[in-house]
């Protein structure tokens, strides 16, 4: 996790979660894959790559590569484990995919690092039980008929 001494903006998680994940095959990015994929300017990440690599997070090589430095890895690796955390666990409470993975987008940013710590404690506790647990099949039929199963007479 991000320690909380070191709060970071939305805009510089999504930039480091970006980079990771545009480097992920060849090790580097390059600033048009980052505008394509954030849906920005180029002269907007160029910006913002000058003010990540003066904190340590990337290496940025003007009109050639950037790849993050093993702190910037870091901080990347712990947004991307908050969002899929958060995807499982709405995909769990039966909200699709899609929704849940725009939805992590912007839960990731704001959510106290104790809630998705407990979070990911609960997503691993159903992902680790042998079968699905009584309690959430009944919860999945009660959003399915809207009436508690343990309820009907």
């Amino acid at each position: 996790m991000i320690s909380e001494d070191m709060k970071l903006t939305r805009r510089t998680e999504d930039y480091l979660e970006a980079i990771y994940y545009l480097s992920g095959r060849k090790g580097y990015t390059r600033v048009k894959e980052i505008a394509e994929h954030l849906g920005v300017k180029p002269a907007s990440v160029s910006e913002m790559l000058s003010k990540l690599s003066d904190k340590g997070f990337i290496v940025y090589e003007k009109r050639l590569f950037v790849s993050l430095t093993p702190e910037g890895k870091r901080i990347a690796e712990c947004v991307r484990e908050r969002r899929e955390i958060l995807v499982k666990f709405l995909v769990t409470l039966g909200v699709p995919r899609s929704i849940a993975e725009e939805d992590a987008c912007i839960m990731e940013h704001v959510l106290h690092k104790e809630t998705v710590t407990q979070l990911k404690k609960f997503v691993k506790f159903v992902e680790e039980s042998p079968a699905d647990p009584m309690w959430l099949n009944h919860f999945r039929e009660y959003c399915r008929s809207g009436v508690h199963p343990c309820l009907r007479s």
